[in-house]
């Protein structure tokens, strides 16, 4: 079973969304990854990747990998966030929250990870994507529970790295 996720996090409508970006970064995201809802015209809302999501995906859904998306959007940045856990009330939670309460509550606990600045719309195999790149796509297979069997580089169809034939 294969699932769909973006290097970073969006979401559209109103409800909890824990790595929300509400400044400059998010507007970022929203612009370089259009984020624009094709049937509403409206604004998505952007934040990091938020990796209790992402387990909860595997767990419930029974992935065994996951097609990574938007990798390039990420591309610029010193520094790239991840959210590892939520905090909630001073203590640190791991997975999704079970009640919407403790969702609206949860603050993200992040690890940083050193970003890139190279071009990689035209990487063809996971060797070609620089070092940080490649680091940041093992960390979230590590965090998220599933491997990023193929990983989006850019909004073309052919700008798609196929690191495990899945299908």
């Amino acid at each position: 079973m294969i699932g769909i996720v973006k290097a970073y996090t969006t979401r559209v409508g109103s409800g909890p969304f824990p790595t929300e970006l509400l400044d400059e970064d998010g507007e970022k995201l929203r612009k370089i990854g259009g984020e624009i809802g094709v049937t509403t015209g409206r604004a998505r809302r952007c934040g990091w990747y938020d990796a209790p999501i992402a387990r909860y995906a595997v767990r419930v859904n029974g992935l065994t990998d996951f097609f990574l998306t938007k990798l390039d959007v990420l591309t610029g940045w010193e520094k790239i966030p991840v959210c590892v856990a939520y905090d909630i009330d001073g203590k640190r939670v791991e997975e999704l929250p079970a009640s919407q309460s403790d969702f609206h509550h949860a603050t993200p606990i992040y690890e940083y990870l050193p970003g890139w600045t190279e071009d990689i719309s035209g990487a063809k195999t996971l060797s070609d994507l620089p070092k940080n790149a490649q680091e940041y796509v093992k960390f979230l297979e590590q965090i998220s529970g599933a491997p990023m069997s193929a990983i989006g580089v850019g909004p073309g169809r052919t700008q798609t790295i196929v690191v495990k034939d899945f299908i």
